[in-house]
């Protein structure tokens, strides 16, 4: 049984982490993802006592986030469109115009991924430990190192040719 203090806490450790995991599955979406974000955190709260303890607390509630995502993508056949506000920086230095168009078409090309690996991606990108990726996809370790090293170049491959 998860205590109103206990939730507070979890929410203030994991909201930000889950709003930016949102995000990713938003295309920079503030507004959608923090409807994802506001979902999650009540249907964690709805089910606290249904909470076992045989993940850890992060793995059940990335699970709950990337469903509530997933499952509104799949529900409205949402095309998003991609936010440039968010994915592009004030500043006009060259270095920032080109770090600002790698992490644009980083974004475009994580759209492409199918479901489970940009659930992977997404979570890698946010520095979740890969235990806990592999707990809240359902692949073993060692397979989850292999797809993420897989992700990795062909997104790079993607960055770099556009393809």
């Amino acid at each position: 049984m998860i205590t109103e203090q206990e939730f507070t806490n979890i929410y203030n450790l994991h909201a930000s982490k889950i709003h930016r995991l949102c995000l990713g599955y938003a295309s920079g979406n503030n507004e959608l993802a923090n409807e994802w974000l506001q979902e999650t955190f009540i249907k964690v709260w709805k089910h606290r006592n249904s909470f076992e303890g045989k993940s850890s607390i992060d793995t059940w509630i990335y699970r709950i986030a990337v469903n509530i995502c997933l499952g509104d993508l799949r529900k409205t056949k949402k095309s998003i469109p991609v936010n440039e506000e968010v994915l592009s920086n004030t500043n006009n230095d060259n270095d920032n115009n080109n770090e600002e168009g790698n992490i644009k078409k980083m974004y475009q090309c994580i759209d492409q991924l199918n479901e489970q690996n940009k659930a992977m991606i997404l979570l890698e990108l946010e520095n979740i430990p890969q235990a806990t990726i592999a707990n809240t996809v359902g692949l073993a370790h060692g397979t989850l190192r292999t797809r993420l090293s897989r992700i990795r170049k062909s997104l790079l491959k993607c960055i770099k040719n556009g393809k």
